[in-house]
Formats: C-alpha cells, sequence, structure tokens
C-alpha cells in the first residue's frame, strides 16, 4: 500500500478505535452533556439504537488496534477494521438524514467515519494490494 496513504489512515485509525472507545464509556457513563446530546437523546427507542452500534464500533475499534500492531496479517485486519468503521459512519448518516436532523455536531464525526476509509481500502482492494505476509511501510 502506498506510504502517502498508509501513514494518515494508520493515524486516523488509531484517533477513530481510541474515540470509539472513548466515547462508549462516556456514552455508557451518562456523561455526555445535554448541548451535545443528540435530539431526542432520552427517547428509549433512539437511545436503544445509538446502543445497537457498540458491537460494531467495538469490533471496528478491536480490529483497527489490531492492525496497528501486528506486522503480519495486519493487511486483513485493516481491511475488517476501515470497512466497519465506514459502515458504522454511513449508518448513522442514513439515519440521521431520514430523520432529517442535520446536527453538524453528530454529522461531522459521522462523515469522518463514513469517508476516510475510503482511499484505503481502495488501495487494499486493488489487486496485489492486500499480499499475504506483506508489511506496513515504516
Amino acid at each position: 500500500m502506498s506510504p502517502r496513504v498508509l501513514g494518515p489512515t494508520k493515524a486516523a485509525m488509531l484517533l477513530t478505535d481510541v474515540g470509539f472507545l472513548l466515547y462508549w464509556v462516556v456514552a455508557c457513563g451518562g456523561m455526555i452533556p445535554q448541548e451535545l446530546a443528540y435530539k431526542d437523546y432520552a427517547d428509549p427507542v433512539l437511545a436503544d439504537w445509538n446502543t445497537s452500534f457498540l458491537p460494531l464500533d467495538l469490533a471496528a475499534s478491536v480490529t483497527g488496534l489490531a492492525s496497528l500492531c501486528r506486522p503480519r496479517g495486519w493487511q486483513v485486519l485493516m481491511t475488517v477494521s476501515l470497512t466497519l468503521t465506514s459502515t458504522a459512519g454511513l449508518q448513522a448518516i442514513a439515519f440521521w438524514a431520514l430523520r432529517g436532523d442535520f446536527s453538524l455536531t453528530w454529522w461531522l464525526p459521522n462523515l469522518f467515519l463514513l469517508l476516510f476509509p475510503l482511499p484505503a481500502l481502495a488501495l487494499l482492494f486493488r489487486p496485489g494490494g492486500c499480499g499475504a505476509g506483506a508489511r506496513p511501510p515504516g
């Protein structure tokens, strides 16, 4: 994979994967300030919707952090993590769009989740982009 794409992707993954873990600590701990909460945050159905992302986000985070720590097999783990991360962003954006709720507080982070993985995924899915035993540059 191109070091020009891999370096920023690895940095974004680390930020995102740690961010997922911190978000869930804050969300599960009930520490999201009301002024930053999404519309209808206290609605039990929306709380369940939000919590339904927990397994997806944790799977993305675990595979992402593992890919950053492994010299072998990193490309498969990275592909899984980036796919799950982009899916989480897409699901959230689709939901907010269907509700007609366009708060930048929630759109910007989810657009980031949707979009940042795409260049790396395009390279990983290229022929030869996910070769067995390949080591990440640098």
